[in-house]
């Protein structure tokens, strides 16, 4: 859930380091530039394919909204262990030894997903799928940057950038809308859209088998050790300020992957699988559209912007929830969404830009692993507030706290930026 920067270097990776490319660009570079994408689309949508299904496994084995937000935590916890253990080893033996496996993990988690809708295997199911899209998300980002720069060597990175948010946090929204729409129409809930996306899965593999390789292994690969994450990049105040950004962004993207849409079937009494999905997808979307039109807006500026929208958006959303009135959430939902998309990309390019780009891996590493517990932890929070306080309670000291953690950015921000 991350937006490359307007750097070489892709942003979204918390490991990748920048790799040479080739000198003269293919028509085999083009075309693998656009079956990566699809690889990363189709990956990311998986990962998100349950969001409205929740309300399914509630109804079938009595789950509770605690446990919908458990079984969401565990998907964030896989992300976050993979990406410090093998987020950045593509550096070293090719992004395609990483990407194939990474898929072979989300094949198997939809073959779990199949397999059966106990507790036990959705855990497992949701853990795997998340090491697989933190292996898949930073690879991916390097080995399109990389494929746009062979196939268009002179070119400025604006297609890539586009093209990458567009795979990424569009996949993210499109995953539920899918499952949405099969689980509304279609017989078989509960299998139909893992089945439909372990084919997609699996034709996608086959694919990017026949993509160019972008890095040459190294004769001697260095010593393994995990992802190095650091807070020390010469602005302390200033990785402060994006670390919280990112956490507050990942905070309503998490909302919105796990227990809205059971707030929107029981609290909103609207129990449409395919609004549900609908209703992710308007998130991630305005999010995703929201970066690719700033690309050309300085991070603060994109910082204020957001915060502003993410407030707003939560307002209105929270009103819509009190007067139980679903067109006033939907507005919120969108305006937080494009909140929450503008403040984590300016997080990303504040952190980018100031540290070393020996040390720009280790950079990421820290914001995205504040990002991750950004996505699970108040989402379970949330979780547990149900256990004791009804859905539209609980969302509004909800929204008391994020308004507290905007709040804290922005002055965390204006100091960050005093004197300059």
């Amino acid at each position: 859930m991350a937006t490359p920067t307007r750097v070489r270097t892709p942003s979204h990776s918390p490991t990748v380091r920048p790799t040479a490319r080739p000198a003269t660009g293919s028509r085999r570079h083009g075309i693998g530039f656009w079956i990566v994408a699809l690889a990363f689309l189709t990956s990311m949508a998986f990962s998100t394919v349950p969001t409205p299904l929740y309300p399914l496994y509630e109804e079938r084995d009595g789950f509770s909204t605690f446990m919908v937000t458990i079984v969401f935590a565990v998907y964030a916890v896989g992300v976050v262990v993979s990406l410090l253990l093998a987020g950045h080893v593509s550096d070293w033996v090719g992004r395609k030894k990483i990407l194939l496996p990474a898929l072979g993990l989300e094949f198997v988690a939809a073959l779990l997903f199949l397999s059966s809708p106990e507790l036990p295997v959705l855990l497992v199911a949701r853990f795997v799928s998340g090491l697989g899209i933190g292996m898949l998300s930073a690879t991916a980002t390097a080995h399109l940057a990389e494929l746009h720069g062979a196939h268009r060597p002179a070119a400025s990175p604006g297609r890539f950038e586009t093209v990458s948010t567009a795979a990424n946090i569009g996949g993210l929204g499109l995953g539920p809308l899918v499952s949405g729409f099969l689980a509304q129409y279609v017989t078989a809930p509960l299998r139909l859209p893992y089945l439909v996306f372990a084919v997609l899965l699996a034709a996608v593999a086959v694919a990017l088998s026949r993509t160019p390789e972008t890095v040459r292994e190294l004769p001697v690969r260095p010593r393994y050790r995990p992802q190095r994450v650091s807070a020390d990049h010469g602005d302390r105040a200033g990785y402060v300020a994006a670390a919280a950004g990112a956490f507050a962004s990942f905070a309503v993207f998490g909302l919105f992957s796990s227990i809205a849409a059971g707030f929107v079937a029981h609290a909103l009494h609207h129990p449409s699988h395919l609004l549900a999905g609908a209703i992710s997808f308007l998130v991630f979307g305005g999010a995703a559209l929201a970066q690719i039109l700033t690309n050309r807006l300085a991070p603060r500026t994109k910082s204020t912007l957001g915060l502003l929208a993410e407030g707003a958006g939560f307002v209105t959303l929270v009103v819509g929830m009190h007067t139980a009135d679903l067109a006033t959430f939907l507005v919120g939902g969108a305006v937080a969404g494009v909140g929450a998309g503008l403040l984590f990309k300016a997080a990303v390019g504040a952190v980018v830009a100031m540290a070393a780009p020996a040390r720009r891996g280790e950079a990421l590493a820290g914001l995205f692993l504040v990002a991750y517990l950004g996505l699970s932890g108040p989402a379970v929070a949330l979780g547990i507030a149900t256990l004791s306080l009804t859905a539209t309670s609980a969302m509004t000291w909800f929204a008391v706290a994020l308004f507290a953690l905007l709040a804290t950015v922005a002055v965390l921000n204006r100091r960050s930026h005093g004197g300059r």
